[in-house]
């Protein structure tokens, strides 16, 4: 039963960084909103079930000079995300982040 509750936490952390990352990818982002975008998408995230903890960082350097409007597109080399989820008395924690090497926003359990 215990492994089972620590599947059912994992699948839960995994389905909250998905969703994190399918509902902002795209989002208009600047210097001067990235904190304020990072509180929303962390927000968000915890008010879904089991989700004791969220963190968002947005990568600032990789928002500098991209148009003369002065902001672009979040996109997935730009953010890095943890969750911690709690099932029943398991819990885990799950990040989402930019893989250079595979060049892909992996999720993985820490």
């Amino acid at each position: 039963m215990e492994k089972e509750k620590k599947v059912i936490a994992s699948f839960e952390a995994g389905i909250k960084l998905g969703a994190l990352f399918h509902q902002f990818i795209g989002a208009p982002v600047s210097e001067k909103n990235a904190e304020i975008l990072e509180k929303a998408i962390e927000s968000c995230v915890k008010l879904q079930p089991y989700v004791v903890s969220a963190e968002v960082r947005i990568d600032r350097e990789k928002l500098k000079g991209f148009s003369a409007f002065g902001y672009t597109s979040l996109s997935p080399e730009m953010i890095r995300a943890r969750v911690v989820v709690e099932f029943e008395g398991e819990r885990v924690e799950a990040v989402l982040e930019w893989d250079e090497k595979l060049r892909y926003p992996l999720m993985k359990l820490l």
